[in-house]
């Protein structure tokens, strides 16, 4: 190790680098990183802190959140974050969308683009029809793309989607697959429901 170290001062001399020491150039060799061994020290502090208040009932216990900040001192604030019911993100709850029988893919592309509840950026649509899957339009891969690019302007009833049929939207705007189940009315505006 001191042969490493000599040889890491005459580089560090050669080059103009400040800062090498012995403990430095054993925690290259060893592959040690500070922040891991500070941040597990962390989260043991809060893990023994939590079990302490559920054997003693001192406090009222970590619900569901904390954030540790490391970066002018340390400081960490704990709260309980809302779930809203009905969100895209986190619920595995369906959502339903009407439409008009006459509504072409491309429609239904557009309204998860720029409807303020879903607000996607590409999305990818999939559904299964008599027990196969079915990939009605995917832009994110070029083959695929170009394969599916005339399903755009077809009905989605030409497709295969029928009244109370689910079809799954994958986006990178959200974590998982949103699985919408599709209604139609004859003459309506697309809603969310």
């Amino acid at each position: 190790m001191q042969w490493v170290f000599e040889k890491a001062q005459g580089r560090a001399r050669e080059y103009g680098i400040q800062g090498v020491t012995y403990r430095l150039a054993k925690g290259v060799v060893k592959r040690i990183i500070p922040a891991v061994a500070s941040t597990n020290a962390v989260i043991a502090a809060v893990c023994a802190t939590e079990v302490f208040k559920l054997a003693t009932s001192c406090s009222k216990p970590l619900q569901n959140f904390m954030v540790f900040n490391d970066t002018d001192g340390v400081y960490t604030y704990t709260f309980e974050a809302e779930r809203k019911e009905d969100c895209i993100s986190c619920s595995t709850k369906p959502i339903s969308l009407t439409f008009t029988t006459d509504t072409t893919l491309q429609q239904l592309y557009d309204y998860l683009k720029e409807n303020q509840k879903f607000l996607m950026k590409a999305p990818s649509i999939t559904t299964v029809i008599d027990g196969k899957n079915k990939t009605l339009y995917m832009p994110t891969l070029d083959a695929v793309e170009r394969a599916t690019r005339p399903n755009l302007q077809q009905k989605l009833t030409d497709l295969g989607v029928l009244d109370g049929h689910h079809i799954v939207v994958a986006d990178a705007t959200t974590p998982k697959p949103v699985a919408i189940i599709v209604k139609f009315e004859q003459e309506m505006e697309p809603c969310a429901t």
